[in-house]
């Protein structure tokens, strides 16, 4: 904030207060959201839904396969992330279902530069989600667009090009 100020010279010192304090009023609960999806991804983690996931996805992953795995976990991480609407929500399933036990695990990878990149797959999945209404839906209402999921088309080619990108980077860099 002070190098904000100093750049851009409000005519007073209390603006940026006053202008962070009306944005967050603008968007309202929705500001909130992110930290209880993301409690929701612990819920349903400590209730088994990520064991359950990762029995099905193993049952049908090819055996020794890294790149299967790989993509598997970005693409399950996008997917998830779609469905709930957070990628904080969809990373303790995720991680339990497969990028723990099968990628570090089981193929050794180094889990900072895995869970780094699964959690840049799952932001490819907030860029094309309505669950995301902080991010997509409060931007339109607040620009007043005429169509409220015109974010949402705009950032769908963005996500896939940067989904398929992380998939690429996590399996040469990771492993």
């Amino acid at each position: 904030m002070v190098v904000a100020v100093f750049v851009l010279r409000p005519p007073r010192i209390a603006t940026p207060i006053r202008e962070g304090g009306r944005l967050l009023q603008a968007i309202g609960w929705a500001a909130l959201l992110p930290q209880m999806l993301s409690t929701l991804g612990i819920v349903f983690t400590q209730a088994g839904v990520g064991d359950a996931v990762g029995t099905i996805i193993k049952s049908i992953l090819p055996g020794g396969s890294l790149i299967a795995a790989v993509v598997v976990y970005c693409l399950g991480m996008a997917l998830f992330t779609i469905i709930m609407g957070n990628a904080f929500a969809a990373f303790p399933i995720m991680t339990a279902a497969i990028g723990w036990p099968v990628l570090v695990q089981g193929f050794d990878g180094n889990p900072a530069a895995i869970f780094a990149i699964g959690m840049l797959a799952g932001f490819c999945g907030t860029l094309v989600t309505p669950m995301a209404a902080n991010f997509n839906l409060v931007p339109a209402a607040l620009l007043e667009m005429r169509d409220k999921y015109g974010p949402i088309k705009a950032q769908i080619p963005t996500a896939a090009i940067l989904l398929v990108v992380n998939m690429g980077v996590m399996y040469l860099v990771a492993f």
